[in-house]
């Protein structure tokens, strides 16, 4: 980057959300990209050159790998939207256009890396193993998460926006005072991912966890992921300085990657693991994605942003992209997709049916938890709570 003054970009849509003038989904000649909207391979560009190392070792395979990550993160995500709708969960936050961004990020941490999640990363669960019966368990609201954050190295989804980037800043201080940084030992070196969206930039917990990384130069990436709208909320009222120019005022390196190219994704995430890991401290990733759908299932988007703002997006569709490459590099054939076809339908059947038969909790388990002592009003409101159920007749 630069060491000149950052001027600011241009802003988005005006307050009357009509068509903006300007193309909204380029992210800029400093964007690192590696396969264009076509699924072509981008040539080497002042923004991807120093990146281009880290995907050296992705094949034929590897890319097939990552294209079924991308469909079968889908289908969960579309069976989770579907099961809210159909009264089976309390509430379904989306992530539908942004898989190649966590994807990408998920599959460039090793199992010793941490990660702090928010409460869309659905596709980085995939990557670290978390079974998705487990995330639609917590919301349908069976159980208190779902998932043992330390055998995946997933943490539990944090609802309150920024909250996990101070975890994740915490975290890697403990990583770093444990020794688990600089060996140049591939499986022991640790790093930690905090995940959070482009209107989580705007809170406190976000900024203060910046400054605290980036002075204890712990071994942190901070991976916003700009799908444009923080709920109701455009870019242009969260901030004037992107996310990525806005890491130089912390002292870290900042990054803004296509978040709809799964490949450039991935090799800019290797990237600041990787440097991470061997003791050089935070990176920021930008990665400019766009969310096609609500941004929850209690949101109504027709009424902040147009449909022909989401059409622009849907021509640059993260899965699409992957799939035209295949295929033109005859990595796929009609075959091979249906196959994935298949086994994806025999997920969404078994994440369906896990969860229409999850038995509900007994009612007072709601009073576990609340301490980690006894405590002897909540017993005593709990026993009070068990007397009032038993007062009703039963059925």
């Amino acid at each position: 980057m630069s060491d000149d003054v950052v001027a600011p970009v241009d802003t988005a849509a005006p307050a009357t959300h009509e068509p903006p003038a300007r193309d909204i989904t380029d992210g800029g000649p400093e964007m690192v990209q590696f396969l264009d909207a076509e699924g072509n391979r981008v040539p080497v560009t002042e923004a991807n050159s120093a990146y281009a190392e880290f995907i050296q070792d992705v094949d034929g395979e590897e890319l097939r790998a990552l294209y079924r990550d991308l469909v079968l993160v889908r289908r969960v995500d579309a069976e989770g939207h579907a099961l809210q709708r159909q009264g089976e969960l309390g509430l379904w936050p989306s992530l539908l256009g942004q898989e190649a961004a966590q994807v990408g990020a998920g599959r460039a941490m090793r199992a010793q890396d941490y990660a702090f999640p928010g409460y869309r990363e659905h596709g980085v669960a995939w990557c670290k193993g978390v079974d998705p019966v487990n995330l639609l368990g917590m919301f349908r609201g069976v159980n208190h998460g779902g998932w043992d954050s330390n055998e995946n190295n997933f943490h539990l989804y944090t609802i309150v926006i920024g909250n996990q980037m101070l975890h994740a800043a915490g975290y890697a201080l403990g990583v770093q005072k444990d020794g688990l940084v600089g060996s140049g030992d591939a499986d022991r070196d640790t790093a930690v991912m905090a995940f959070t969206g482009d209107g989580g930039t705007a809170q406190g917990d976000y900024n203060e966890a910046l400054v605290f990384a980036s002075v204890a130069h712990s071994p942190v990436v901070f991976f916003v992921q700009n799908n444009h709208w923080a709920i109701s909320e455009p870019n242009e009222k969260q901030f004037v300085i992107p996310p990525y120019q806005r890491a130089r005022g912390f002292g870290i390196p900042g990054v803004r990657v296509d978040g709809n190219d799964v490949l450039a994704t991935l090799a800019v995430t290797r990237a600041a693991l990787d440097r991470a890991r061997s003791g050089q401290g935070p990176t920021l990733i930008e990665a400019f994605t766009y969310r096609m759908g609500a941004h929850t299932t209690s949101d109504d988007p027709t009424k902040y942003r147009i449909a022909a703002e989401v059409d622009i997006w849907k021509k640059k569709d993260p899965i699409d992209r992957l799939r035209k490459h295949l295929v033109a590099q005859g990595l796929a054939d009609d075959e091979w997709l249906a196959e994935l076809e298949a086994e994806a339908d025999e997920l969404a059947l078994r994440i369906r049916t896990a969860c229409q038969q999850m038995p509900n909790p007994p009612h007072e388990d709601m009073f576990e938890n609340v301490y980690v002592d006894p405590h002897p009003l909540v017993e005593r409101e709990r026993d009070e709570f068990v007397a009032y159920q038993a007062s009703f007749e039963e059925d």
